[in-house]
């Protein structure tokens, strides 16, 4: 929310009141506590009819600072609040020096000095100033209309650029930008979003996250040119500094207070493939599909069943339609006799005519209205209710109802919806709706989440959700909502995932094509290659089928290509996957997080680091002409073997089965022998695909998971003279070394490679 009118004028109606001066601090040994005062106080009088700030500045984890600023304490606080699972109050040590007060954690401090203006400012282990709230940054601000806002401003830096705030389609940086926080579904053309997640990640080496699960207004150098504002309509306002200095250690940092993301298994990253949404099918449907896909040597991975396996009217009721599939238990039995997982839509919504309807009103599961009426609308399903999640008997009512399919056989569930949630309504558990709004979809996920963790085993628990706020990437997958089907969509698609990354998501997917419309053949081949170097895969569409031939013999070829590679590349991709699991550093990483100290690559979002050593660049027209940018280094094509040393700015023309895919310098590439499947043996006869610098000291190695993410066995590469000697540990099985533009070589235990 914008509060001023330009520099010297405050809007019509607001009156704001600032932190202006120190009136005491109250030191603890790892925490302290100021009290401001909003005008200079030049005489006993000035203490009275004023208002006075409590900010209260402790260290919830190592290297993170929070500051807690509260006008009026006791508004009461009846929630839901983030789970900080990684929070521990008491991280941080505090000495004062004259009139300095100092909090330190770890690399990060903040100092307040009782001379002078109010003033916070955060600074590194360099003593360099990070970020500040200085004077007029720190207030609460009242309405005509009786509203309380509480306003914090933190000062940008000259060439500081902002990114995440959630899965965002307005551009990547978001300088210049209002940014509201507030679940809506509203597609991937503008400025709403599915999942609004309130951090926010600077150039300069640091993160911001609000703490406060609502509707949080952030205003990106958009109402203070040379600040961040972020506000809330409450008595309190409590945000994070949280510590880098690079973008990895800041996303590692906040995923440790907010969560990591689980694991998925190795064959959710297979392709998937849907019978799209209001298109006509029926198991004759589904294995025309199947069997399309086998006899083209399209390796399928996961069939997913959309909305219309449930009859029309009833979503959700959690029957199979008895008209359309009249043996289910079959049906299921023999997709996974075709080694097959399946996949099942649900959202949250019980529609009037589901016999579930009357069940979870008469047990007190829906949502009421403050009259205690059921709260109800004709949007989306005719008469719907919403389960309420703050209910634990809710909970366990919905996930017994998702159960039965799990025993038939579904292993997975797309948790669709989930953002349009009332604000005039009762919460079970007394939550705030405002709170609540945003919040809803987390506990939403989490209960299907949890079930299938109880139900299949950890590790083996995977969604494909739409909807998330912070703390939600503990539960993936998720996928980037309905988009349309263009070169466009296609690349508010990537915005939108790169964004989302860079707000503690480790795993992103979208529909391939497109969701809405059909896309053109150009469009759907272009969209296979950047789907399947994507971490997870789904082709699906709305009124259209998304199988490959739709779109030609091409886009058959483009498909099986593209899906063998990725298989090839699974042992590198499922390391990387176990990263994002340990670290909180996603797959898909946005250029600014690999390469942080390259100036040229902090606005670049067409294209992304898929893990630490593959460069992806999609192509976004039909001729196949792309701009894409390498950091310095030498790069090396995957698919040709150019080699190309950057920095550089290059112009290429690829055919559909080819694009953009670099190989950096240094990396060593483990590459699975069987394509076929996602979830192989990747130490049966691997190559390690091996990119030496002429440095005559490189040393790498490589690492190649099993199924649970854990190391199987380790690949470690040195240069000894013009020789390259690999010796595993793990293993005493052949593998085969292959030097890009080189020599290759076989064995087991040590192998070497002449270089040159």
């Amino acid at each position: 929310m914008k509060f001023t009118d330009g520099f010297w004028l405050i809007r019509e109606g607001v009156h704001l009141s600032y932190a202006t001066e120190v009136r005491d601090v109250r030191p603890e040994s790892k925490r302290f506590t100021a009290h401001a005062a909003v005008k200079k106080v030049t005489r006993r009088g000035d203490t009275l009819n004023a208002p006075l700030l409590t900010a209260e500045c402790f260290s919830p984890a190592e290297g993170v600072i929070g500051v807690r600023v509260t006008h009026h304490a006791g508004k009461r606080r009846p929630g839901p609040d983030f789970a900080l699972t990684g929070a521990a109050d008491g991280a941080g040590a505090v000495r004062q020096e004259g009139t300095v007060t100092e909090l330190t954690s770890g690399p990060l401090s903040l100092r307040l000095d009782r001379e002078g203006p109010w003033g916070l400012t955060f600074h590194d282990a360099d003593g360099r100033e990070l970020t500040r709230a200085g004077a007029r940054s720190t207030a609460f601000a009242t309405t005509g209309d009786g509203g309380h806002h509480m306003l914090s401003r933190l000062a940008l830096g000259v060439g500081e650029q902002i990114y995440g705030l959630g899965e965002r389609f307005t551009p990547f940086v978001k300088n210049g930008q209002v940014v509201d926080m507030w679940q809506a579904d509203g597609g991937t053309s503008s400025e709403q979003a599915y999942k609004n997640i309130p951090f926010y990640l600077s150039s300069r080496g640091y993160g911001v996250f609000v703490n406060h699960p609502g509707a949080v207004s952030f205003e990106v150098g958009s109402e203070s040119v040379g600040q961040v504002q972020f506000s809330v309509e409450d008595q309190t306002l409590e945000y994070y500094v949280v510590a880098g200095p690079t973008p990895k250690e800041v996303l590692t940092r906040y995923t440790a207070l907010a969560g990591r993301p689980a694991l998925p298994p190795a064959w959710s990253f297979g392709l998937w493939l849907t019978t799209s949404f209001t298109t006509s099918y029926d198991e004759e449907t589904v294995t025309t599909f199947v069997d399309g896909m086998a006899e083209r040597g399209i390796p399928l991975s996961v069939f997913h069943f959309d909305c219309f396996w449930m009859r029309e009217y009833q979503w959700c009721d959690f029957q199979w339609d008895p008209d359309v599939f009249p043996d289910p238990d079959g049906m299921l039995a023999r997709l996974k006799a075709r080694g097959l997982k399946v996949s099942a839509w649900i959202n949250p919504y019980i529609a009037q005519k589901s016999p579930l309807f009357d069940e979870a009103a008469a047990l007190g599961h829906l949502v009421r209205r403050p009259d205690g009426d059921i709260w109800q609308w004709d949007l989306w399903q005719a008469g719907m209710g919403l389960v309420d999640f703050t209910s634990p008997a809710a909970r366990d009512w919905y996930a017994g109802k998702l159960k039965p399919l799990l025993d038939q056989g579904v292993d997975c569930f797309k948790t669709d919806f989930g953002e349009r949630v009332p604000t005039d309504v009762v919460w079970h558990d007394g939550s705030d709706p405002e709170r609540m709004h945003n919040y809803y979809t987390h506990l939403f996920n989490r209960t299907v989440f949890e079930l299938l963790e109880k139900e299949r085993g950890q590790g083996e628990a995977v969604l494909f959700a739409r909807s998330a706020t912070a703390g939600g990437q503990q539960y993936p997958v998720h996928w980037g909502g309905d988009c349309w089907s263009s070169f466009e969509a296609m690349a508010e698609s990537l915005r939108g995932g790169l964004s989302l990354s860079l707000s503690g998501f480790g795993f992103w997917s979208h529909d391939i094509g497109g969701f809405e419309g059909t896309p053109d053949p150009a469009v759907f081949k272009r969209w296979l290659a950047f789907g399947l170097l994507s971490s997870h895969s789904r082709l699906h569409g709305s009124s259209s089928y998304r199988v490959p031939w739709e779109f030609g013999e091409e886009a058959v070829g483009v498909a099986r290509s593209f899906t063998l590679l990725k298989h090839r590349l699974m042992p590198y991709l499922y390391g990387v996957a176990a990263e994002a699991h340990r670290t909180g550093v996603p797959m898909m990483r946005p250029m600014v997080l690999e390469f942080p100290h390259d100036p040229g690559c902090r606005p670049l979002d067409r294209q992304y680091m898929l893990g630490p050593d593959l460069l992806v660049a999609p192509v976004f027209t039909e001729d196949g002409e792309v701009e894409v940018y390498l950091p310095e280094g030498t790069w090396t094509h995957l698919l040709t073997g150019e080699r190309v040393t950057g920095p550089a700015w290059r112009t290429e023309r690829h055919g559909y089965d080819s694009l953009p895919l670099y190989v950096r310098e240094g990396a060593v590439l483990p590459l699975a022998s069987d394509d076929g499947r996602p979830d192989g043996d990747w130490l049966d006869a691997p190559t390690l695909l091996v990119h030496p610098p002429a440095d005559v000291d490189y040393a790498a190695e490589a690492t190649v998971p099993d199924l649970l993410g854990m190391p199987a066995a380790t690949f470690r590469v040195r240069r000894d003279g013009d020789v390259l000697r690999v010796t595993a540990s793990g293993t005493g099985r052949p593998f085969t070394v292959r030097v890009a533009g080189g020599a290759s070589a076989e064995g087991s235990g040590e192998v070497s490679v002449p270089l040159g």
